[in-house]
């Protein structure tokens, strides 16, 4: 098919079914994403709270607004706008952020690669699930990045081959037996739901189905995004890099660091992890794909420059921060909280009298000077993302 039939396509099983089909509430929608948070994510990005939160942010395939929703919610000060190929989908996602009252948000019937009708650029971009189904993924990444202001950051979830392999195989099955159906999504859905009806529970398509899916595609809207989709790139560590690379923005890093440390993986062979640090970066994200070929997707930050990191070694520096909690965590005040991620923290009395007073007022030397938590257990509450840091200058 041609890049405009393929385009045509993708739209019209949107259109017959809206992703992500989860339902349109009448208010704000439960929890966080911390990396559709602008201070979280920019501080997970910088090492600092940013200066500035009326901000432009572009969803970027925003299917039925679930995203839009929470980006707008997440961050009350910014501009919100989302763009789609589908119409049908869009109409969802418009009723789901007037439903749940998600205003400074506006919607445009457009593919990513006429992104450029949109005037004016953006300090953060979304596109999650997006690029992996355009027939031209490194054009519609360029579009994009022309669109991300200096200092902006954009964040991309696209799908990874190794932890997709069974699914390939049901997506070519399905196609198979549809024929010249093909492109009939309920009947593709039909199709591929008696073939797991049909299959032996040993089988390993069906296996994997159990294992990792079954729950979400009780919806025929997942099965169907998941099955029966007429456009999927899926990506490894090499061909993602290259995506990256045409972009000609900055890689900034993976929004799951705790995946790609080498160390978990090869602890009991000290002589590996030691072998291995002669790999370049983006070697070591391949040693580890293939040693641990549960990717499924991968999710990441790219930038335009500048994009300054501030850096807390010093002493005197972190003790003139002003600290402030992160907006992402839930729980709190109590000694028990989920962070970013939704893993839970258990804070000592120390640390936990230490992040009572973090109000966005006084500075970290101040605070210990009450409190019985030094500067290493303040910087181990930073590496936990629980804390949000300014300069004291810059106040």
């Amino acid at each position: 098919m041609s890049d405009s039939q393929v385009s045509a396509a993708v739209a019209k099983l949107y259109d017959t079914y809206p992703f992500p089909p989860e339902p349109i509430l009448d208010e704000p929608p439960p929890g966080y994403n911390w990396r559709w948070n602008w201070l979280a994510a920019y501080n997970f990005c910088t090492g600092r709270k940013p200066q500035k939160q009326d901000i432009r942010i572009l969803d970027a395939g925003c299917g039925s607004g679930v995203g839009t929703e929470y980006l707008v919610h997440l961050n009350p000060q910014a501009h919100v706008v989302g763009i789609d190929l589908s119409a049908g989908t869009l109409e969802v996602a418009k009723k789901r952020c007037q439903s749940s009252g998600a205003e400074g948000v506006e919607f445009h019937h457009l593919s990513i690669y006429d992104v450029e009708q949109i005037p004016g650029q953006f300090d953060l971009i979304n596109c999650v699930g997006v690029l992996h189904h355009l027939p031209d993924p490194i054009r519609g990444i360029q579009a994009l990045a022309k669109k991300l202001a200096p200092g902006g950051l954009m964040h991309i979830f696209v799908y990874g081959e190794l932890g997709r392999w069974e699914i390939q195989l049901m997506q070519k099955a399905i196609a198979l037996i549809q024929g010249d159906k093909r492109g009939d999504y309920r009947d593709g859905v039909q199709v591929g739901r008696k073939i797991f009806a049909s299959l032996s529970e040993n089988n390993r398509l069906v296996k994997r189905e159990k294992e990792r899916w079954a729950m979400e595609n009780q919806r025929d809207e997942c099965f169907a995004d998941m099955y029966v989709h007429p456009q999927e790139t899926d990506y490894n560590i090499d061909t993602l890099f290259k995506l990256i690379d045409a972009s000609e923005l900055d890689f900034v890093g993976f929004s799951n660091p705790g995946f790609w440390q080498l160390e978990k993986l090869l602890e009991k062979a000290p002589e590996l992890i030691e072998r291995a640090a002669e790999l370049t970066e983006r070697q070591r994200y391949r040693l580890i794909e293939l040693l641990n070929p549960e990717v499924t997707h991968y999710e990441f930050f790219l930038s335009r420059p500048p994009l300054p990191k501030t850096d807390w070694s010093a002493d005197n520096t972190l003790l003139a921060a002003i600290p402030e909690l992160n907006p992402c965590i839930d729980g709190f005040p109590s000694k028990c909280l989920f962070n970013y991620d939704y893993q839970i923290i258990n804070l000592s009395d120390a640390e936990f009298e230490f992040m009572k007073s973090c109000d966005g007022d006084a500075k970290i030397a101040d605070i210990i000077g009450q409190t019985e938590l030094d500067l290493n257990g303040v910087r181990k509450l930073i590496k936990q993302q629980l804390l949000l840091l300014t300069p004291s200058e810059r106040v």
